[in-house]
C-alpha cells in the first residue's frame, strides 16, 4: 500500500506540476483512507517534490482540494478541473504537397514556341522598337560556329501584334498587301537576280572544272561522243553502199552509243548543280539516272534493232554488194573505239587508286557510272567490230549472206549483255548502296573514339554519287561526361548557394528546368562538334546525321 501510495502521489504531482505553480499541490482523495495510510500518502507527496520547493499539504475529503498558502476551494477546484479536463493539443495539419503539372504529349499548342526577330517582323509586322519590351531568351544557334541567337515567346509576339494592329483581320489585310508589294518588287529586280546567278556560276566554276564536263569523267564522255558520232557517219555510209546486215548493226550500235553518251554528258552537267529547296541533298545521283537511261537505250535501240535486222537477213536474204570499203571503215572504227577504250581505262584506274579499290571492284561497283558506261560501250564496240568484220569476211569467202546476218545477231547479243550490266549496277546505286565495309568501319572507329560517346548503333553509310557519302548513326551519349563538361563551365559554389537558399519545390523545379535546358543545348553543340570533326577527317561525308539513342 505504501509503494502504491507513493506511486500515486508522484503521478499526481507530475500531472499537477505541469499546469499549476510548482509550489502548490492539489490532491483529490477518492478512497477512504486510514490514519496510517493517510500519513504514508502525505510522506509520498512530500518526497515527490524537490527539497527547495516542498509545499505545505492539506488533505480534504473527496472533491475538496488544498494548496499551500491562502486559496479558496472553488479556485482549487477550477485549477484541477482545468488540468484534468483540458483538451489535448491539436497538431497543425501539414499542407498537402503542390500538385505538379504533367506533360500531356497529346495536346497541341503554339504558345510555348519561340520566334526569331526576323520572323516576328515578317509574319506579325512588328518593328524592332515593338520587340524591345518583350521578354528575350538566348538560344543556341542552329548553324555551326555561330553565336547564340535571341528569340521571343510566340504568345508575347502575338499579344504585341494584336496590341499594335488591334484585330487579326487588320493584320491579315496588311500581310496580303505587303505580299503583293513584295511580288512586284521581285519583278522589278530581275536584273539583280541575273547578276546573282552569274555570281553563283562563278562560285561553282572550280567545282564544275573538277567534276563537271571539264573534269576527268566529262572529258572521257566528250571524247567518246566525238568519236562515236564520226563512226556512226562512216558506218552509215558503208551500210548504204554495201547493204550489209552486220554493217547496219554497227551503224545502229554507234548511233546508240552517241545518243547515250549525250545523255551521260547531261547527267554529269546536272550532277554538280547545287542543292536547292526542292532537292536539299543536291543532284549528285543524276549520273546514275543518266547511266540507267543510257543502259535502257542501248538495250532497246541497239539490241532490238540489231537482232531484228539479223532475223530479217536470215528469213529474207538479199544479194550482197562489195565489202571493200566496209572493211576499211571497220578498221578505222576499231582504232577509234580502241582509243576511247584506253581513255576510259586510264580514268578508271586513277579513280580506283584514289578510292583504294582494285580496277575490277571499281567497275563492278559502278563507282563512276559515266566512265563505266563509256568503258563498257567501247569494250562492246571493239568486240562487235571484230565480230562484224569476221562475219563479213565469212560471207565474202562463202558467198552467202547468212554469216553476215548471224554477225548482226551476235552484235545484238553483245549489246544486250552490256546493257543489262549497266542497268543492274546503276539501279543498285539508285536504290541506296552502302559504301565499302572497311571504309565504314574506319569512320565508325573515329566516331566511337570521342569522349562523349559510349556506343553507336544502326550505322549507315550511303553512296550519293560523285564520291559523296551520307553517314547516319544512332549515338549513345555519355550523360556523365556531358554533365561534367557542363559543370566545368559553371561556378559550383554559386550553384551550392542557390540550392541552400531554396525554400520550396517551386524554386527547386525552376532551378532544374533552367540547367536542364542548358544541358540540352550543350548536347546539340556537342553533336555539331562531332559532325564537324568527322567531315574534316573524311571530306567525302557531305551529310552527317547523328541521332540520340
Amino acid at each position: 500500500m505504501l509503494h502504491r501510495s507513493r506511486f500515486l502521489a508522484r503521478l499526481a504531482c507530475r500531472n499537477t506540476c505541469r499546469h499549476v505553480n510548482k509550489t502548490f499541490l492539489a490532491v483529490n482523495v477518492y478512497d477512504v483512507l486510514s490514519r496510517g495510510q493517510l500519513q504514508s500518502l502525505i510522506r509520498g507527496l512530500v518526497s515527490a517534490f524537490p527539497h527547495s520547493k516542498t509545499p505545505t499539504i492539506s488533505v480534504y475529503p473527496h472533491r475538496y482540494f488544498s494548496r499551500c498558502s491562502v486559496a479558496s476551494k472553488d479556485a482549487d477546484d477550477n485549477v484541477i478541473k482545468k488540468n484534468e479536463e483540458s483538451p489535448p493539443v491539436k497538431e497543425t495539419p501539414k499542407a498537402p504537397p503542390k500538385k505538379r503539372l504533367r506533360v500531356d504529349l497529346t495536346s497541341t499548342s503554339l504558345e510555348r514556341n519561340f520566334i526569331t526577330p526576323v520572323r516576328a517582323m515578317s509574319d506579325f509586322l512588328l518593328k524592332p522598337s515593338d520587340l524591345e519590351s518583350l521578354r528575350k531568351i538566348k538560344r543556341r544557334s542552329p548553324y555551326e560556329s555561330e553565336p547564340p541567337i535571341t528569340v521571343y515567346w510566340r504568345r508575347d509576339v502575338e499579344s504585341k501584334a494584336l496590341e499594335v494592329w488591334k484585330t487579326k483581320e487588320a493584320l491579315a489585310k496588311e500581310l496580303a498587301k505587303r505580299d503583293l508589294d513584295r511580288k512586284r518588287y521581285q519583278q522589278s529586280i530581275f536584273t539583280v537576280k541575273q547578276v546573282l546567278k552569274d555570281f553563283r556560276r562563278e562560285q561553282y566554276r572550280k567545282e564544275l572544272n573538277d567534276k563537271g564536263l571539264l573534269g576527268s569523267s566529262g572529258r572521257v564522255v566528250l571524247t567518246a561522243i566525238a568519236i562515236n558520232a564520226s563512226n556512226f557517219l562512216f558506218k552509215l555510209f558503208a551500210w548504204l553502199y554495201t547493204g550489209s546486215h552486220s554493217m547496219f548493226a554497227e551503224s545502229i550500235h554507234s548511233l546508240a552509243d552517241t545518243i547515250n553518251q549525250l545523255i551521260l554528258a547531261y547527267g554529269i552537267h546536272k550532277s554538280v548543280q547545287g542543292a536547292d529547296s526542292i532537292h536539299p541533298y543536291g543532284y549528285s545521283n543524276m549520273k546514275y539516272v543518266a547511266s540507267l537511261v543510257s543502259g535502257v537505250g542501248i538495250f532497246c535501240v541497239g539490241t532490238g534493232l540489231s537482232i531484228y535486222h539479223g532475223i530479217i537477213g536470215l528469213l529474207h536474204p538479199s544479194p550482197m554488194e562489195s565489202f571493200y570499203w566496209a572493211f576499211f571503215i571497220l578498221g578505222g572504227s576499231l582504232v577509234s573505239e580502241g582509243a576511247t577504250l584506253l581513255v576510259a581505262v586510264n580514268s578508271i584506274r586513277k579513280g580506283a587508286m584514289a578510292c583504294g579499290m582494285t580496277f575490277t571492284e571499281y567497275v563492278l561497283r559502278g563507282q563512276d557510272p559515266s566512265v563505266n558506261v563509256v568503258l563498257m560501250e567501247d569494250f562492246a564496240a571493239v568486240i562487235s567490230v571484230g565480230v562484224a568484220g569476221s562475219c563479213m569476211a565469212l560471207s565474202v569467202a562463202l558467198g552467202s549472206p547468212t554469216p553476215d546476218a548471224v554477225g548482226s545477231l551476235l552484235v545484238g547479243g553483245i549489246l544486250g549483255a552490256v546493257a543489262s550490266f549497266i542497268i543492274y549496277t546503276n539501279s543498285a546505286a539508285l536504290v541506296g548502296r552502302s559504301i565499302p565495309q572497311h571504309r565504314l568501319e574506319v569512320i565508325n572507329s573515329q566516331l566511337e573514339s570521342d569522349v562523349m560517346i559510349r556506343a553507336i548503333y544502326d550505322v549507315k553509310g550511303i553512296d550519293m554519287g560523285n564520291s559523296l557519302v551520307r553517314y547516319k548513326a544512332e549515338v549513345d551519349f555519355d550523360g556523365r561526361e556531358l554533365t561534367r563538361s557542363y559543370l566545368d563551365k559553371q561556378d559550383l559554389n554559386t550553384l551550392l548557394e542557390e540550392v541552400k537558399d531554396m525554400q520550396n519545390i517551386d524554386e527547386m523545379e525552376a532551378f532544374l528546368l533552367k540547367h536542364g535546358e542548358n544541358i540540352v543545348d550543350m548536347l546539340g553543340a556537342e553533336i555539331d562538334r562531332i559532325e564537324a570533326k568527322l567531315r574534316e577527317k573524311y571530306p567525302e561525308i557531305r551529310h552527317c546525321d547523328l541521332e540520340i539513342l
